[in-house]
Order: C-alpha cells, then structure tokens, then sequence
C-alpha cells in the first residue's frame, strides 16, 4: 500500500513538475506548482513528519503562492511573448543532470535494504519541534523574530520616505491633471496640463506658477 502511495504522490509531482516547465501561461505554471507542493507533502506525511508536510501547505502552497498568483494577476500577463532561441549546449546538459539524477536514484534503489527494522522516533513530530525549539534552540529563535521584525520596521521606514518632503509640503505623487489653484489658491487660472512631479515645489516649477503669478499682478 506505501509502496502504491508513494508512486501515486511521486508521480503527481513528476507531472506537475513538468507541467510547471511545459505550461506557457504564467497562471497554469503557479497552479502546477501547487500541485508540487501538496505531491511533496503527502510524501513528508508518508515519511513521518507531519510538521513538515503542515509547513508545505501553509507556507509554500498557501502565503507564497498565493503571493505569486496575485503578482500574476496584477501584471496581467496575457499576449505571449517570442522566445528566445535556444542555446545549443542545454540539450546535451539537460540529458546528462537527467542521467547522473537517474544513477543516483538506481544506486539507492540498490543500496537500501528492502526490508529495514524500524525504530520509534520522535523526529519531526510536531510535539518533539516544539519542545526543541523552545528549549535547546530558544535564543536562536528569539535572535531570528527580532532580526524579521527589524527587516520589517526597516521595510515600512523606506516606504515612508520619512525626511525627504517638508511636513507642510503637499506631494504629489505619479502624473496627475491638477489644476493651478490646487497648488497656488491665489492663482484664478484654469490651465490644467499633466506633470510627473514628487512634491508640491517642484509641481510649482513645471507648471510655472511664479511666471504666471507675475503676470497677474502686472494685468
């Protein structure tokens, strides 16, 4: 029964493996790539660690590939671009890493004993991770959430852009139609033109403001 298991999961992430390489629509890949994934955990779950199998699902299947799927999805990939040619050597290196991946599996094949006597072991049980990475391994872990929340703390410190625009400056960020007066209240024209400008000063500048705040004052 393991023996029919482990063919069916094996080969479900074979397929989908090739399906990933072969599929030339982004989406297709991404939905192959989960099919990976959970081939992978069910064979970690034959293995005896469902701790890791748990962790394919929720983080690999789950958070990164819904991330991947959402990038696909707001790029919105949809005429086909041409392929480059192929470089010549990748035919002859594919099939010799596919020969040397064959041998190596034909050596274990050969050199695991069929029938093993298993011992009982704790490893990669939920319950044995747990208590390891709360006593043994407790200030490595701690060392590892403070270090994400600094790249986190960073992150959101470089999004702000805190220090480069004066606190009374008004941004305008990408390119905008704006009217004079938003940016000059005093200014009575209607000119709207587009303009691609980061703060308020420089929105000034390319929309000319003081030029025609000049001629107001001479009319």
């Amino acid at each position: 029964m393991l023996i029919l298991l482990f063919i069916l999961f094996g080969g479900l992430a074979i397929g989908c493996a090739i399906s990933v390489v072969v599929q030339r629509n982004p989406l297709y890949c991404a939905i192959s790539l989960i099919g990976v994934f959970v081939a992978l955990a069910s064979l970690y779950l034959m293995l005896a660690a469902p701790f890791i199998a748990a962790v394919q699902i929720i983080v690999y299947a789950g958070a990164i590939m819904v991330l991947v799927v959402f990038v696909i999805m707001l790029l919105n990939v949809e005429h086909e671009e041409k392929r480059r040619p192929r470089i010549g050597f990748l035919v002859p290196a594919a099939v010799a890493l596919a020969s040397a991946m064959i041998g190596e599996v034909a050596f274990i094949l050969w050199s695991v004993d069929p029938n093993p006597t298993l011992q009982p072991s704790g490893v990669g049980l939920t319950a044995s991770i747990g208590t390891q990475l709360f006593t043994t391994y407790l200030l490595p872990f701690e060392i590892t959430s403070i270090l994400l929340l600094m790249a986190i703390v960073g992150a959101m410190t470089l999004a702000r852009r805190g220090g480069l625009v004066s606190s009374g400056a008004r941004v305008v960020p990408g390119a905008q139609f704006l009217a004079v007066s938003d940016l000059d209240p005093s200014a009575s024209h209607e000119h709207q033109s587009p303009i691609t400008t980061s703060s308020t000063g420089e929105a000034a500048r390319v929309l000319e403001i003081g030029k025609l705040r000049d001629q107001s004052e001479r009319e």
